[in-house]
């Protein structure tokens, strides 16, 4: 898969190259200074440089399990931390360009969610959207799978949603035509739709899934559905080993809850993934249990595939800190560090699987220290 393979390569190219040929954009003078030396000194200790976004809700208490981890696990990453918050007042163009700075130098990112506020005030494209755009990372995976050792309704679940996210429902464009009429644009381009179609066929392909289900509302948005459905009907004549079908968003959501076990890997605009990433994450467990990750063609990002803050659990120490862990250990995975990568999903899932330390959403009694812990404990290093 093209987006996979540059972005490992941007990474190992990253820390060969001289920090002088990489100057950041639209940063200070201190702060080039800073991404220069932390680069420095990711080449001279062997280790890969990682922007870190704690977000908000229980997004830094997570990340903080996922510190202690790391350094139980000696995994040779330092992370370049940013503080981007609607919320906290932490968010401005200036340290939007800190992160897509950092990005630049390290190519890989692990995020909590920045939390978007409801209330408009002058600006339509929250803070998440901007940064995804700056990176143009356009194809959201968030593979669900069922965990060993716990049960629920569906189990054996194996399935993945793929998601265009740099277009759609979320391209913030509404107006008041007149008074007490809002018109909000959905944009469906060709080209959008043509790469995250093959983005989905590449990654069935190298993964080896036999099947494609193109997700839409064409009987109703004839020409905007209808022209990624088109698209999605081209790229996979290209494909004629992977199995290709169509399906209208409200049915698959009923089939999802009925008979998930009929899909293998599903692709569909934004406002569908969004909604679709969070049912099917409710299958397996809920919200805490689900890894994801977002490709540009330079850039890979790695964050929970349910998106939520959790705001009514922060300072509580309950949030579940087993999709967090899992996305990082993918995030190993994608720098090349199969071994590191391996020992954290590995004791993540014998935690789980032994069942005896599990969080409240898990239906136990273990905080999110108890868990992290416990998940230390099962290193095997």
């Amino acid at each position: 898969m093209a987006a996979l393979g540059v972005g490992r390569a941007a990474v190992r190219g990253l820390l060969r190259a001289p920090c002088g040929l990489r100057r950041p954009l639209g940063a200070s003078a201190g702060l080039q200074q800073n991404h220069r030396a932390k680069s420095e000194n990711a080449k001279s200790e062997g280790t890969f440089q990682v922007t870190m976004l704690p977000g908000d809700g229980v997004g830094p208490e997570l990340m903080h399990a996922v510190k202690e981890v790391f350094k139980a696990a000696s995994v040779p990453v330092i992370f370049d931390e940013h503080h981007l918050s609607e919320v906290q007042n932490m968010a401005s163009e200036e340290k939007l360009d800190e992160v897509v700075d950092s990005m630049k130098e390290s190519k890989v990112a692990l995020i909590g969610k920045i939390h978007t506020p409801m209330e408009y005030k002058g600006e339509l494209a929250s803070y998440d959207m901007r940064l995804r755009r700056k990176l143009d990372l356009f194809a959201n995976v968030v593979h669900v799978k069922s965990l060993p050792g716990y049960q629920t309704r569906h189990n054996n679940l194996d399935l993945v949603i793929i998601r265009e996210q740099t277009e759609g429902e979320y391209s913030a464009l509404e107006h008041e035509s007149v008074k007490g009429v809002i018109e909000c644009l959905k944009i469906i381009t060709r080209a959008k739709s043509q790469r995250i179609a093959k983005f989905a066929f590449d990654y069935a392909t190298k993964k080896g899934r036999s099947k494609v289900t193109a997700v839409h509302k064409a009987n109703i948005m004839k020409l905007g559905d209808g022209l990624f459905l088109q698209c999605c009907k081209e790229v996979a004549e290209l494909y004629p080993k992977i199995k290709f079908d169509t399906m209208i968003i409200d049915n698959c959501c009923m089939q999802l809850v009925q008979n998930p076990y009929q899909f293998d890997v599903l692709v569909m605009p934004n406002l569908y993934g969004n909604i679709v990433d969070n049912l099917a994450a409710g299958l397996v467990g809920g919200a805490g249990v689900v890894p994801g990750e977002s490709y540009s063609a330079e850039y890979a990002v790695f964050e929970m595939g349910a998106r939520h803050p959790f705001a009514q659990a922060v300072g509580r120490n309950i949030a579940n800190p087993t999709a967090m862990l899992l996305t990082a250990a993918n995030m190993l995975r994608h720098l090349n560090l199969e071994f590191h990568s391996n020992l954290i999903s590995d004791a993540v899932k014998k935690v789980i699987k032994v069942g005896k330390v599990r969080t409240a959403d898990m239906g136990g009694y273990a905080t999110s220290m108890d868990f992290t812990q416990a998940v230390i404990g099962s290193l095997d290093v």
